[in-house]
């Protein structure tokens, strides 16, 4: 069985209040939409590749891939950071996701991102050709994590100089390089 097409568009400033509530409905709390409505006004993340997705005219998915560097090498290369991905409970395991990651890595690849880096699930993420233990690739996160969840800090190369760009330590844009964005503290939900 096929997965249902959606409707996949680049989000525009009149769709914050969109944004939020598909971020608020997707993980039940207003964390990450805080972090999204951040992250979209801070212009160390430009450029930025925000996507929202449609099941009719019903607003279900959004993800955001936000400018990162690599330690000592300035603004060159061009790399990102997936994050959030967000999909309404009523459409997850339909195919949203994926098509969002799918359409993001075609919107980076027309930027001329070389590398492209997300922190989640070990067994999703490589479905959309994430390599997991970016660390020990060349790669450490912004913060240090658990060695039992590296395979959870991935990369995956979106240019054809992908891996051939350098290595360095990641630093994302201002507002997502603070430590509270980088462990796992369920009081802050």
């Amino acid at each position: 069985m096929t997965a249902p097409v959606f409707q996949i568009r680049e989000s525009t400033s009149g769709d914050l209040e969109t944004i939020m509530d598909v971020e608020t409905r997707s993980f039940g709390y207003d964390k990450e939409a805080r972090l999204v409505a951040d992250l979209l006004a801070d212009p160390t993340a430009s450029p930025a590749v925000s996507l929202l997705a449609f099941a009719e005219e019903e607003p279900v998915g959004h993800i955001l891939f936000t400018r990162a560097r690599l330690d000592g090498l300035n603004d060159r290369p061009m790399i990102h950071i997936l994050a959030p991905l967000a999909v309404a409970p009523e459409y997850q395991r339909q195919g949203v996701g994926g098509q969002l990651i799918d359409a993001g890595i075609r919107k980076l690849k027309a930027l001329g991102s070389h590398l492209v880096f997300v922190l989640g699930h070990k067994e999703y993420y490589p479905k959309h050709g994430f390599r997991p233990d970016a660390g020990a690739r060349g790669y450490p996160p912004p913060y240090p994590i658990p060695d039992d969840v590296a395979d959870y800090w991935m990369v995956q190369p979106v240019s054809d100089r992908g891996f051939g760009v350098g290595q360095g330590k990641v630093h994302c844009c201002d507002e997502l390089n603070k430590p509270q964005h980088w462990r796992d503290d369920e009081a802050d939900h």
